[in-house]
């Protein structure tokens, strides 16, 4: 097994290549600057599956970009199950195919019009907040008045 700190680079002649390189928990771990128990969390939950030796988990190039797929869906705001969807097609067909497209563009519109209606009702909630604080202005200045003209 051998030891790397960073990002994954091709293999320079005699290296070993890309399919055969093995990443201990802690390489990839330091490689996309997550916890060990994280990458555990993802395996328990069936995105990664490393090989066993005795006690050690052995990770393949296909671990690694399980691994990669999955936090970027986590950035993106996937669930759990739309990540596990879209890296089970990617495991199928990596150089994708029209029916994982469409799915990942499905996906990606929900997510979007998500974010449409969490915009709004943020812009909503802004609004409500600026009545709130301009009634309240204008009954302590109508208070303070009373107070000094008494």
């Amino acid at each position: 097994m051998s030891k790397r700190t960073s990002a994954p680079q091709e293999p320079s002649n005699g290296g070993l290549s890309r399919q055969r390189r093995t990443y201990t928990i802690g390489e990839l771990a330091r490689m996309f600057e997550v916890t060990p128990r994280t990458i555990r969390f993802y395996e328990q939950e069936g995105l990664l599956a490393p090989e066993r030796r005795g006690q050690a988990r052995v990770y393949h190039e296909k671990d690694r970009v399980r691994l990669k797929l999955t936090l970027r869906g986590k950035r993106l705001g996937f669930s759990l199950a739309e990540i596990r969807e879209v890296v089970e097609m990617y495991d199928a067909m990596p150089d994708g195919n029209a029916r994982q497209l469409k799915r990942l563009l499905e996906i990606l519109a929900d997510k979007r019009a998500n974010l449409e209606r969490q915009l709004e009702d943020i812009r909503l909630m802004h609004r409500e907040l600026d009545d709130v604080e301009s009634r309240a202005r204008e009954v302590l200045a109508s208070l303070e008045t009373e107070s000094t003209g008494r």
